[in-house]
């Protein structure tokens, strides 16, 4: 527990000038947590149905169906899915109309004879009885894509008002991150219908379509998006390099300050720049909550809903890939952290998080990313 504190001592000076401090962290409540579902392989997202049962896509190209204490392998053609590093099957989610349309969105690595091609988001039907999916339509192409799959992203959310929110990694490119007509390292603000620009896009008097889908840019590898309720604040949490790994407020058209080529001055990818780099960039959006030198590999990031939280209502879950826990991080009204806590249920006991998502009960879900036998947990209040 002594290294997951240290860990989170540095944000709190770091955020000064930035959000106000967070303060020591403190140990959190006390959590129950149920095992739902096991014997999966890097379980990537989770996503809620009508019926109750759930989607958990799985990196190398597999899909379960989570159904009355049963897991289902839906068939699928995933036979184009790059599966490689940190590429493969990833975020999905579910149509706002699933319940008349039964259509849901991944987002994938895509090859063509045995060749990287890009990342797509891809729409997909599910049949009646749940056993099969089949494709619908190509939703968006031409995400880059690296071949050894580093910095894939990519976590789309739907948000209240019927956006697609997608945010995209880098692909361990220099150059893409502020590259405004490149979709990597960006949040995407999309229609989820047709991948379109969606009218209030920062950049919509662009004459190029990518620009006008692009919402902010400036990011490394985007891993998780969340919508604050009843707010419409937009909340991701990031991958730094060594130390860094960041939790951004995001603005229309803001740079996150993300460059490692330096001016486009350094083709090397070289990580030893600052995660937001205000010295190159003034004007860069500071983050809410940073790890400062510590690599904790934050991943998913979801608001806990319901009055059954108590004080912890409103609070934001970050799960962690390395730091291999879940973080409360509480936020003022606008979205400063006033405090981090620890649930000690997560303290190394389920080894690498990936996702996190608030289900319409107001119950958190969790997968793991261990590579062999992972799991859905469901987290209520004890």
């Amino acid at each position: 527990m002594r290294r997951h504190l240290i860990a989170l001592l540095v944000p709190a000076v770091l955020l000064s000038g930035c959000s106000g401090t967070a303060g020591t962290p403190e140990p959190g409540r006390s959590l129950n947590v149920q095992e739902i579902a096991s014997g999966l392989e890097h379980g990537w997202d989770v996503a809620f149905l009508p019926d109750g049962s759930l989607l958990v896509p799985q990196r190398p190209g597999k899909l379960a169906l989570l159904r009355n204490g049963a897991k289902v392998d839906v068939r699928a053609d995933f036979s184009d899915v790059l599966v490689q590093g940190e590429g493969g099957l990833m975020g999905l989610v579910p149509s706002a109309d699933f319940a008349t349309s039964r259509e849901f969105t991944t987002c994938q690595t895509h090859q063509e004879d045995g060749r990287a091609v890009d990342i797509r988001l891809v729409t997909w039907r599910l049949a009646a009885d749940g056993a099969s999916a089949t494709r619908v339509r190509d939703l968006l192409t031409g995400l880059p894509v690296n071949p050894g799959g580093r910095h894939s992203g990519c976590r789309p959310t739907l948000a209240p008002d019927g956006a697609l929110l997608v945010g995209t990694g880098d692909t361990a490119n220099a150059t893409v991150a502020q590259d405004r007509h490149s979709l990597g390292g960006k949040v995407l603000r999309i229609d989820a219908k047709t991948g379109e620009p969606l009218p209030g896009n920062p950049f919509l008097s662009s004459a190029d379509p990518d620009e006008r889908r692009i919402y902010s840019y400036g990011h490394r590898n985007v891993q998780g998006v969340a919508i604050r309720p009843g707010t419409g604040q937009i909340v991701t949490s990031e991958h730094g390099p060594t130390f860094d790994d960041e939790v951004n407020l995001l603005r229309p058209g803001g740079n996150y300050g993300w460059d490692p080529s330096k001016g486009g001055t350094d083709d090397s990818y070289d990580e030893s720049v600052p995660m937001t780099d205000t010295q190159r960039f003034p004007d860069a959006v500071r983050p809410l909550w940073t790890s400062g030198s510590i690599t904790e590999a934050t991943s998913g990031d979801a608001f806990l809903t319901g009055k059954q939280w108590g004080a912890d209502e409103g609070a934001l879950a970050v799960v962690a890939l390395k730091g291999q826990k879940l973080l409360l991080l509480h936020l003022g009204p606008d979205a400063n952290v006033t405090g981090v806590t620890l649930p000690p249920e997560f303290d190394d006991r389920f080894g690498r998080l990936r996702a996190v998502r608030s289900a319409p009960d107001g119950s958190l879900y969790v997968t793991t990313s261990n590579g062999g036998d992972d799991k859905v947990l469901r987290v209520t209040p004890a």
